[in-house]
């Protein structure tokens, strides 16, 4: 199915062309990716995984303060952090004091020192990697991350400019109504499945992944 379908529904539910564009997230350039410190992507992360299954709100107001307790996020102190490190932010009440969440800071830590070790940052390994195969780095996130399955990755990935789409539950709906998407969007086969759809609009539009994504969400959203 064209794109131009859903963008034209879009249009006429969000009140024109300038309402549309002034809601598109940001995409970085490569240049941006890769300029952006290593410490930003793990506080990124870090703030996407406690978000999980939370409230969004209460975690952006907190935040001023789980930048104080994790010092910054710097990745090459978290990946090698005392264990009394830990458990004394378990009991910090600037955080929200989980200590499941918490423990995944080590891990995605090294998870990006190794990647900047090879690559020169984790932002240049981040701009090294195509939108054509964001599946594959979202699996890989999943892989050498910690609690980075599901949505938490894709949100991570526009928090931080990298061009792709989000699966939400209006993005979701729009594709399997439209029987582009017919797996769980979560899984291998959902993923692959709304991978060679925005694959196919971008070739068509020349819109970028995180553009289509959301005004694929305008057509049902009541934002």
């Amino acid at each position: 199915m064209k794109f131009e379908a859903f963008y034209q529904r879009a249009l006429e539910r969000k009140g024109g062309f300038q309402a549309v564009s002034e809601r598109l997230p940001y995409v970085a350039t490569s240049e941006e990716l890769c300029a952006l410190g290593d410490d930003r992507y793990l506080s990124t992360i870090t703030k996407c995984v406690f978000r999980a299954g939370f409230v969004w709100r209460i975690i952006e107001n907190k935040w001023p303060g789980f930048e104080e307790a994790f010092s910054g996020f710097l990745p090459l102190y978290w990946q090698q952090v005392p264990p009394e490190r830990l458990e004394a932010l378990g009991r910090d009440e600037r955080i929200v004091r989980n200590m499941q969440k918490i423990n995944t800071v080590p891990h995605n830590a090294f998870m990006i020192v190794e990647a900047a070790e090879r690559y020169g940052s984790f932002g240049a390994f981040l701009a090294q990697w195509p939108s054509q195969d964001q599946v594959g780095l979202l699996l890989w996130l999943k892989k050498n991350g910690a609690r980075l399955g599901g949505a938490s990755a894709q949100y991570f990935l526009r928090m931080v400019g990298w061009d792709g789409f989000i699966l939400s539950t209006d993005v979701t709906t729009a594709l399997v109504n439209h029987n582009l998407l017919d797996a769980n969007p979560m899984s291998q086969k959902g993923l692959k499945q709304a991978q060679q759809v925005f694959n196919q609009w971008h070739e068509e539009t020349g819109m970028p992944y995180s553009h289509l994504s959301k005004i694929l969400s305008f057509t049902l959203d009541a934002r």
